[in-house]
């Protein structure tokens, strides 16, 4: 076995041990708090990308590179909040992503970057208080879907195809190891075969570089079907993933706690992974911003645990470090979900 993979074994380990005995928290939304620096043009480019030919305003992943003290300071006070797991700024860092910026070439010193900075951020909350903080190397879902056709009047074109997810999801996953990160977090992901692209090229990876690296996976809910955006159901979308023996599953963004909570009771049944949810502050207003008050949503998603529905849990649009901290204490002293076990088939 090479250190690399006794490094990272052994600190999924001290996450595991600590998840028998109490749910664990995660970080709430990058996206919210950047806006709040109120960041400009020249604030996104700033000395390095001064003459670059493309508009990188709204591009949070390049941050990373440009305004590195926000984003390390906005992991830090998640972690401060209450926070175990944080989430690398690294939504948008693959390249179909980035091409939107022209950044393609610039794609792993993002990711890179970005767990380094995630990395840093727990070191400093370790040193406060002596309390172990993990860092989740965030792989978004790209702004393509491989299983639907972006022209209604060609059906059957896609503008992406699994090839291409792979290798890009492939890219960023090496940039993230290398950052330093502790596990990779599918999320937000409303194509299945996105998702699928995105496991496939982390057990590349990880066979590669000869390391063990857990995979959360975590899905959207579009509305109120209850399904996501390329059709199943969250049970469906449990059945095509529970193959790649996650981590933890579970479900983010696209509803509030109220509006998700009939599918995650859904999953709860019969995930046999750590049940993770985080949703969004409430479902957006008529000015597309969200509202919920954290103590609303530190009561729903208390409720959750009293019904013993999760094993981890944060937050996703429109939260905010004071959500989390309302949050980590309405299921302080809570029993985690116990998840089902199957037999297995001989």
């Amino acid at each position: 076995m090479s250190i690399d993979k006794i490094k990272y074994s052994s600190r999924i380990e001290l996450l595991s041990e600590i998840m028998q005995k109490r749910i664990i928290i995660m970080d709430g939304a990058m996206g919210t708090m950047l806006q709040a620096y109120k960041f400009d043009e020249k604030d996104f480019r700033a000395d390095r990308f001064v003459d670059f030919p493309h508009l990188l305003q709204g591009n949070n992943d390049i941050l990373n590179i440009t305004q590195a003290d926000a984003v390390r300071e906005v992991h830090l006070t998640y972690y401060r909040s209450g926070a175990d797991i944080v989430e690398t700024n690294t939504f948008g860092g693959t390249s179909i992503a980035q091409a939107d910026y022209g950044l393609e070439q610039y794609v792993s010193e993002i990711n890179e970057k970005g767990a380094l900075l995630a990395r840093e951020a727990a070191n400093l909350a370790e040193q406060e208080d002596n309390k172990p903080r993990f860092v989740a190397g965030a792989l978004g879902p790209t702004n393509r879907t491989a299983s639907i056709s972006p022209d209604v009047n060609d059906p059957g074109f896609r503008a992406v195809n699994f090839d291409d997810l792979r290798i890009a999801y492939g890219e960023q996953v090496r940039a993230l190891i290398k950052g330093g990160i502790d596990l990779l977090l599918i999320e937000t992901i409303f194509d299945t075969l996105n998702a699928k692209a995105a496991a496939f090229a982390i057990d590349e990876i990880c066979q590669e570089l000869d390391i063990i690296m857990p995979v959360m996976i975590s899905g959207t809910i579009s509305d109120k079907s209850g399904r996501v955006l390329s059709g199943q159901t969250a049970v469906a979308f449990w059945n095509s993933l529970s193959h790649v023996k996650p981590f933890s599953f579970g479900l983010n963004c696209g509803l509030g706690a109220t509006e998700m909570r009939p599918y995650v009771s859904e999953l709860a049944k019969i995930v046999d992974a750590p049940l993770c949810v985080y949703p969004n502050a409430g479902l957006p207003n008529e000015f597309g911003e969200y509202d919920q008050e954290p103590a609303m949503t530190g009561e729903l998603l208390g409720e959750f645990a009293d019904a013993g529905l999760i094993n981890i849990v944060g937050g996703c649009c429109g939260t905010t470090p004071d959500h989390i901290r309302a949050i980590a204490s309405a299921v302080k002293d809570k029993k985690p979900r116990t998840p089902p076990t199957y037999e297995k088939a001989v």
